[in-house]
């Protein structure tokens, strides 16, 4: 098994490394720090997994999966994040992730991630198998960030993080202008007037750790 874990954070490399080194058949492990790594990285070699980061400089995860999918639309991929599934399983799943795994997940449960994926299966956690069967009865009454794009969602949460709009514009290679369309898009499909409501918005409902 040829494993490919991609992080921008050494010490999470490191981890994922112990724990994919105990599988029997595991003959290789390759690392990336970021989307531009990982895209490199495949298109030298085949990856019977990528277990790849949401949050990259350069380029981030949810981009990255997307790239991957176009141009490898079998390549499996899990997604982690230091998030809980609320804010990222759906729409990485939506995106063609083989499955998501919060990093704060027991060793356990990266191993039956894993083992899902290699096979050709997806990897849905408790929560958020229940979350999709939610959204599937009950579609009408989704939280309203979920209308956003991936992409205004993820300028929702550089905004909300704290970030000025030069330095969101530099992290996703866009211009301030385009950053400041993207602002105004979401306060107008949320109803806000603010920056101080889309924070408020972001606490109670857990965009904002």
């Amino acid at each position: 098994m040829k494993i490919l874990i991609a992080d921008d954070h050494l010490i999470v490399r490191e981890g994922l490394k112990q724990i994919v080194s105990g599988f029997s058949d595991v003959c290789e492990i390759d690392e990336a720090k970021d989307g531009f790594g990982v895209l490199e990285k495949l298109r030298e070699k085949e990856y019977d997994v990528v277990i790849m980061d949401i949050s990259m400089p350069g380029k981030n995860g949810l981009d990255t999966l997307k790239e991957i999918k176009r141009n490898k639309p079998n390549q499996p991929v899990l997604m982690l994040s230091v998030h809980d599934e609320e804010q990222y399983g759906l729409r990485v799943l939506k995106a063609g992730a083989s499955g998501f795994i919060p990093k704060h997940s027991e060793p356990e449960e990266f191993k039956k991630a894993i083992l899902k994926a290699v096979g050709g299966k997806k990897y849905l956690s408790d929560i958020l198998t229940e979350k999709l069967a939610t959204n599937l009865y009950n579609g009408r009454n989704l939280p309203i960030h979920e209308l956003l794009s991936d992409r205004e969602f993820q300028v929702l949460k550089l905004i909300v993080d704290g970030r000025p709009v030069k330095e969101i514009a530099d992290e996703l290679f866009l211009s301030v202008k385009t950053i400041s369309t993207y602002r105004s898009r979401i306060l107008e499909k949320l109803n806000f007037k603010n920056n101080s409501e889309l924070i408020r918005y972001a606490i109670e409902h857990k965009i904002l750790e």
